[in-house]
């Protein structure tokens, strides 16, 4: 498990599939002793991909710690959330937060409630699935869009920035964050904000920020985080 935490483990339903809660630590010297608040995340390592913490997730939601002040009392969501650290993070900070990720995933969807109940937290929890235009959508403003490692697959890439870009135009100052392994290809990513009017306004190395026991866990991983917005 790639987090920076200590988890315990608990057998579900089905004996071939195990479940681990991991705990991650904010503030202080972010660890089981020294922290101001933590967060427990409900994971499956033997089930796809929006079931356990990936380590873009973990630099996001440290990102959102450090900003927390942008982050209080306004509306965040946050796509392809999975097991939604960054956003469960947003919420404890004071932000008004609606998770998603894909219609069909029920399950997935089922265990972001899940994990927000586990952390006291009121997140709606919301089918979206990207490049699919239904009702849902079109009532969507956050001010603040999120995404761990929502940049993996190249073929998703444009049904994606479509998502991100309706978004923005319907809240004109909103900005989206996101983290993603150099793997994804900054170069396309530049084509692709060119490509549907965006532009960069920020760009990190996600380890510039990161507490160095956090780091420390994350080795070998080439994370960036990169805030967009609209081009006007």
């Amino acid at each position: 498990m790639e987090t920076s935490s200590e988890g315990s483990r608990s057998s579900s339903d089905s004996a071939t599939r195990m479940t681990t809660i991991s705990h991650h630590y904010f503030g202080g010297g972010s660890s089981q002793f020294d922290h101001l608040f933590s967060v427990e995340i409900i994971e499956n390592m033997e089930d796809e991909y929006g079931m356990f913490v990936w380590p873009c997730s973990i630099v996001l939601s440290e990102y959102v710690w450090l900003q927390r002040s942008r982050f209080q009392g306004v509306s965040v969501l946050e796509l392809g959330a999975g097991t939604s650290l960054p956003g469960i993070v947003a919420a404890k900070v004071g932000s008004d937060v609606i998770l998603t990720d894909k219609s069909h995933n029920s399950e997935v969807l089922s265990n972001m409630r899940s994990i927000s109940d586990q952390n006291k937290v009121n997140c709606q929890i919301l089918g979206l699935s990207w490049g699919e235009w239904d009702s849902n959508i079109f009532n969507l403003h956050p001010k603040i869009i999120l995404g761990a490692d929502v940049l993996y697959d190249t073929t998703g890439f444009d049904d994606l920035f479509a998502t991100v870009t309706f978004l923005l135009k319907n809240s004109p100052e909103a900005v989206f964050i996101t983290t993603y392994h150099n793997r994804s290809g900054h170069h396309l990513i530049e084509m692709l904000m060119v490509k549907w009017g965006l532009k960069c306004i920020r760009l990190l190395d996600g380890f510039s920020f990161m507490p160095p026991q956090k780091a420390s866990s994350l080795q070998g991983s080439n994370i960036q985080l990169i805030e967009i917005t609209l081009h006007k």
